[in-house]
């Protein structure tokens, strides 16, 4: 593939999709980030205010080295992301890469009880958060397929394979594992890619609340955090991958294909694996029913 030019990532104005936002403008990119707080913050967890806006990312994204484009998008919305997508192509005429990152995170997500004690709304994650990423992909698809080449990325987690926070939120990481493989199928008379990849804890406005809160429980495990930025660098690097119709369709972990690509987090260090603690991902089996 060529040396990607543009890119899309949702749900990028804190957290994962900024930091992978701005991994990708220190290559260059032009970054259309989506988001629905612009100018001003209004989310809170623990009763802190969860800082991050659009307008933030853009600054942080045209700092960083590339070109960022704020969009303004509630991905509940199907007319909202097909709007984002038509953007795109009049102003840029392709697209390279996608980031399917936009997800609705309950703030008791992380508490303790099973999962009927806690409010329904966490099953949220299931449209914003899977439907999404499936409609995301949907509008970027034409585009990529049309110039014969593109990525598209999930952004999952081990707790696909492992219990992780409960049955709503590895349905979902499950779910874009298989949307990945599926979608792996369907491009594979095209050079488009898709993706799924497994994140390690990450360092984001979000974990800075759980810290001081719930330090206790995750103190140890947050010690080897990544960056977002440090995924942003290794989603590059795997487009521009001249093997990459290989990785089509497969789950990924992002710390194993950063020593496969020669990447370190931006202090040096090169985040571990997880997969002998909290599982390895599933492989498909090859049967097909068309």
């Amino acid at each position: 593939m060529n040396a990607p030019k543009v890119a899309v990532v949702t749900g990028a104005s804190r957290g994962a999709g900024k930091g992978i936002a701005l991994g990708l403008a220190a290559q260059g990119l032009t970054v259309y980030v989506t988001g629905r707080s612009k100018s001003s913050a209004s989310a809170t967890l623990r009763g802190e205010l969860l800082l991050g806006t659009l307008d933030a990312t853009v600054s942080a994204i045209n700092a960083a080295g590339g070109k960022g484009v704020a969009v303004v998008c509630d991905h509940s919305e199907d007319a909202q992301t097909k709007q984002l997508f038509e953007q795109v192509a009049d102003e840029q005429g392709h697209l390279d890469i996608l980031v399917n990152n936009a997800a609705l995170v309950h703030e008791n997500l992380i508490d303790p009880g099973g999962f009927w004690e806690k409010p329904l709304e966490l099953g949220n994650i299931l449209d914003v958060g899977l439907r999404s990423a499936y409609v995301a992909s949907y509008y970027a698809a034409p585009l990529m397929v049309a110039q014969n080449r593109g990525l598209i990325v999930f952004t999952s987690s081990f707790g696909g394979v492992c219990y992780m926070h409960g049955p709503a939120y590895g349905a979902q990481k499950a779910g874009l594992d298989k949307l990945a493989a599926d979608m792996g199928v369907d491009f594979e008379k095209t050079k488009v890619a898709a993706v799924s990849l497994w994140l390690g804890p990450l360092l984001t406005e979000r974990t800075d609340i759980v810290l001081r809160h719930r330090g206790e429980q995750y103190d140890d495990f947050m010690a080897l955090a990544e960056t977002p930025q440090f995924n942003g660098q290794v989603i590059n690097a795997l487009a521009m991958d001249p093997n990459l119709a290989e990785k089509s369709g497969q789950t990924l972990i992002t710390a194993e294909l950063a020593l496969e690509y020669g990447i370190a987090d931006t202090d040096g260090r090169r985040p571990p694996s997880y997969r002998e603690h909290l599982g390895e991902p599933r492989q498909p089996h090859p049967a097909r029913v068309i």
